[in-house]
């Protein structure tokens, strides 16, 4: 295949952000510390030791980031069964593997939490590749994970479309080279996502799917 589509998943094909932040906001209570959601929810899309990091700042214990990351996993975990999908995003990856796109997942997710995302999509026969947190040393704004995807699908930058739905999202696919496009389902407002490098944005997969002819991701 010579183009690839590469997507971001929390927030981008799974409706997951606010429960992360649900279970972040927990996580963080539980250890003694009092972070307001609606910074949790800016920090979505980061790895979990950068987003405990950005959060508490350089002046925390970091001996207790394991434990704090941990209570998170617990508790996020407990939705593994029911993550809703959002909409289109099963008819999304389906019809772009049609039209000849290598489609690859790039996503701070493993293990269990990865096939329960997997499941959720429930388009495994159009996926070509997935890049996991287990694959790289640096997660999201760090063109990392966009860059071991392309290689997974074996296509150059200049050739790839990379699909997200933070500022992280479009800093790391922007530093990769790819071209970026944004999704408003994870909640964070188009001014943003444009300044941090989304060439366009849509509301959802749904939209984008219905849009896909005048799209950086058209036939």
């Amino acid at each position: 295949m010579e183009r690839a589509a590469v997507f971001d998943v929390d927030g981008t094909l799974v409706d997951t952000n606010h429960l992360h932040v649900t279970a972040w906001w927990e996580a963080f209570r539980q250890a003694g510390h009092t972070v307001e959601m609606h910074a949790i929810h800016r920090a979505v899309g980061l790895s979990s030791a950068d987003l405990i990091a950005h959060l508490l700042g350089d002046d925390r214990d970091p001996e207790a980031d394991p434990v704090i990351d941990a209570a998170h996993k617990a508790l996020y975990g407990t939705y593994f069964e029911r993550l809703p999908a959002l909409s289109g995003a099963d008819g999304l990856l389906r019809r772009l593997h049609h039209d000849g796109w290598a489609v690859v997942l790039a996503t701070s997710a493993s293990g269990a939490e990865l096939s329960a995302l997997r499941r959720a999509i429930g388009a495994d026969d159009a996926i070509t590749a997935t890049a996991s947190a287990d694959d790289v040393d640096a997660g999201k704004p760090s063109p990392e994970p966009i860059e071991h995807a392309l290689r997974l699908a074996g296509v150059p930058a200049a050739r790839a479309v990379f699909v997200g739905d933070t500022v992280w999202d479009m800093q790391a696919g922007a530093r990769a080279g790819a071209t970026c496009v944004a999704l408003l389902c994870g909640g964070i407002p188009r001014p943003d996502l444009e300044r941090a490098g989304a060439r366009a944005v849509y509301r959802d997969p749904s939209h984008l799917l219905s849009a896909l002819q005048d799209s950086p991701l058209a036939p």
